[in-house]
């Protein structure tokens, strides 16, 4: 019998958004990143220094992006939860809030859908509610 395929990251960065994750991390020190989906600037993630955003119940923790904590909110994860988000880095001006503003990128959310056997993979493992 064949081993059931292994779960796909929920999210993930391309190698732009990795640069530019080093570099504010070297600057910023740990970071955390949230995409809530609210209006303005809501509506892309936004990178704060880790613990500068209070999480609450309503806020999932999606994975590790460059090494920092990636979370959505519930009612976006519901939105979302069949497709990976694709974090990029793109020129432009930032959130008002989110620490890359001063680099001259922002970061940019895509997305593709889970094949058949991605999802039946995800659907055994939930995500966490909050990262422990």
């Amino acid at each position: 019998m064949a081993e059931p395929a292994a779960a796909p990251p929920r999210v993930v960065a391309t190698a732009a958004a990795l640069a530019l994750i080093a570099r504010l991390v070297a600057r910023h020190g740990p970071l955390m990143f949230h995409q809530s989906g609210g209006c303005c600037d809501g509506s892309s993630p936004m990178c704060y220094a880790r613990g500068e955003l209070l999480l609450g119940e309503q806020d999932v923790y999606l994975g590790d992006i460059g090494g920092q904590p990636f979370y959505i909110g519930a009612a976006q994860y519901e939105y979302w939860k069949h497709t990976q988000i694709i974090i990029d880095a793109v020129p432009g001006r930032g959130g008002m809030f989110s620490l890359e503003g001063p680099e001259g990128m922002r970061f940019h959310s895509r997305s593709r859908l889970f094949d058949d056997a991605e999802w039946a993979a995800l659907v055994t493992q939930p995500p966490q509610a909050l990262r422990s």
